[in-house]
């Protein structure tokens, strides 16, 4: 495996710790901008927003200038260190919020620019491999990255944490010039292209998938701290363990998925799809017992989010693998998030009790396996017609 792909697994490990790192400073944060807890919440969504609205935008206008896919990259993340260095340096609300959306709009046209040019650097038979590396960045900043920025903010004060991201970034920058291969082409030769995928059903198939998947896989993780302590019984003091040893689980999946997903794609992505919505089915039928919640939520950490190498290589598969397709692809994993906090959330509020959101992951799984099922037959399935034309 080249070296690139492991320089860019770097460079996703520092946007996602800048991206979740918020989620634990919030007690600190809200005190230094007279906010509630609510409102710095707030920063992590306004971080998505801008992957989801800005990011295929940021790409598409790098498509459109002819800029070849490093130099993309490297103009991305100085925007994306602009943005780290507005947000290190705020001293109201409102400067910090705006800085999350710049690199928000930055991290996702980044994400979406790395993975490109992966599938540059790869044979078309490793690029599942190569991907599930790329993305192990992204599972190990949520096992050390984002931890190591909280422990930083309680020792040295949260702004440590910020400019240590600035600094990151800036290692990745001179990292990427020095280290990373000039692409082949021009990305920009393939903008119509990418345009004219963008159009596919069979693309947005795969689309829906990686966006169901992540959502079903979140749908416990957002919420499995309030489930295990109140509704499992499991002691607080266990939390930061069992946190431990879930993003454990999804380096150990990442891992085996990469290596089978080039060569059984759809074998991996069904029966894992099986697996989780087992899972999450299992976990709110016995959520009040805490040895039964707990083993459920380690195999949703086993076969939820590392199902993403090869939910990219069907993507890849399907149209041609550029930063916009890529982007893209990003925005509505985002989006899948997003929704699946949004719904929880609802339903909590709308008296369901804690386990609603792991009923909606389970429905989520089973509606992403129909998005693997070939065109006519999801097409069969449709409900037909209330009357014939004319």
């Amino acid at each position: 495996m080249p070296g690139t792909v492991y320089w860019l697994a770097l460079t996703i490990f520092v946007l996602t710790t800048s991206e979740f790192m918020v989620a634990g400073m919030m007690p600190s944060l809200a005190a230094v901008f007279g906010v509630s807890a609510a409102q710095i919440g707030y920063l992590i969504a306004l971080y998505a927003l801008g992957m989801v609205l800005g990011g295929p935008l940021l790409t598409a206008l790098f498509l459109w200038l002819k800029v070849p896919s490093r130099q993309a990259l490297l103009w991305q993340l100085a925007l994306y260190l602009l943005g780290a260095v507005v947000a290190a340096s705020a001293s109201h609300y409102g400067t910090m919020a705006l800085a999350r959306v710049i690199t928000g709009v930055a991290g996702s046209a980044c994400i979406g620019g790395a993975l490109a040019i992966c599938a540059e650097t790869v044979a078309q038979e490793a690029r599942g491999r190569a991907s599930s590396i790329v993305l192990s960045g992204m599972m190990l900043a949520t096992v050390l990255g984002v931890p190591a920025a909280t422990l930083i903010d309680q020792h040295l004060g949260w702004r440590t944490s910020f400019w240590l991201v600035v600094a990151l970034t800036a290692v990745c920058v001179v990292i990427v010039r020095a280290l990373v291969p000039s692409s082949r082409e021009s990305s920009g030769a393939g903008l119509g292209e990418q345009f004219r995928a963008l159009g596919s059903g069979t693309l947005w198939a795969a689309y829906a998938s990686s966006g169901l998947v992540i959502a079903a896989a979140y749908a416990a993780f957002t919420y499995v701290t309030a489930i295990l302590t109140e509704v499992s019984g499991v002691p607080g003091t266990l939390l930061p363990i069992l946190l431990g040893l879930y993003g454990l689980m999804n380096l150990v999946g990442n891992s085996l998925v990469g290596r089978f997903a080039d060569r059984f794609t759809f074998a991996v992505l069904s029966s894992g799809l099986l697996v989780l919505g087992l899972a999450l089915l299992a976990f709110a039928l016995c959520a009040e017992q805490a040895l039964f919640s707990v083993v459920a939520f380690l195999v949703i950490g086993l076969v939820g989010v590392p199902l993403s190498p090869a939910l990219i290589v069907r993507v890849m598969r399907t149209a041609n693998p550029g930063p916009l397709v890529n982007s893209v692809h990003v925005s509505v994993i985002n989006a899948g998030l997003a929704f699946i906090a949004w719904a929880g959330g609802l339903a909590i509020q709308a008296g369901h009790g804690l386990k609603a959101p792991l009923w909606i992951g389970a429905v989520l799984a089973l509606l992403a396996l129909l998005t693997l099922l070939p065109r006519r037959v999801r097409a069969s399935l449709a409900p037909a017609p209330l009357c014939e034309p004319g």
